[in-house]
């Protein structure tokens, strides 16, 4: 499972694009794509919501890619969108993060499977749960409860009169 989120530009249309992307991708076919949500901008000392606000959703994905070569991937989607890596947790065009890869543990220097903090993050586990309602993220159990002992600001998208959707 993939999470994407974008907080400058046209958030909605670069998440659709990197979605189409991915699953243009030999290798990756994209199962479902969750509803759009819209969070506050999350920084390494809390929420700031002085920051342009992001748009989130998750994409199941089957793969035959490797982990590191899905991360790989997932990189070069970034960058073709325009990300930058210069502020830890910044303003981005286009994150892509890989959550879960078939219940896999991986410890890398560059990858941790599952997501570290995946748990803790409403912006992840509330488009899981809409994507997939029997969701169970491997070492901590049904999405569906962790949903339930989250206190982020999850809010459902709903683009504004005249954007495309």
């Amino acid at each position: 499972m993939l999470a994407l989120g974008a907080n400058l530009g046209d958030r909605e249309q670069t998440l659709r694009s990197a979605i189409a992307d991915l699953d243009a991708t030999a290798g990756i076919r994209m199962q479902k794509v969750s509803r759009f949500v819209e969070t506050p901008a999350l920084r390494v000392d809390g929420v700031d919501e002085s920051a342009p606000r992001y748009l989130n959703a998750v994409a199941l994905v089957r793969t035959t890619l490797e982990p590191l070569d899905l991360l790989e991937t997932a990189n070069r989607i970034e960058d073709a969108h325009g990300r930058v890596r210069e502020t830890r947790w910044g303003d981005r065009t286009l994150d892509i993060d890989l959550i879960d890869v078939d219940g896999r543990t991986v410890t890398t220097d560059r990858l941790t499977l599952p997501h570290p903090r995946a748990a803790d993050r409403g912006f992840v586990l509330v488009p899981w749960l809409d994507a997939d309602p029997q969701a169970v993220l491997a070492g901590h159990g049904p999405v569906a409860r962790l949903v339930a002992d989250t206190s982020d600001t999850v809010e459902w998208y709903l683009p504004e009169e005249g954007d495309a959707s």
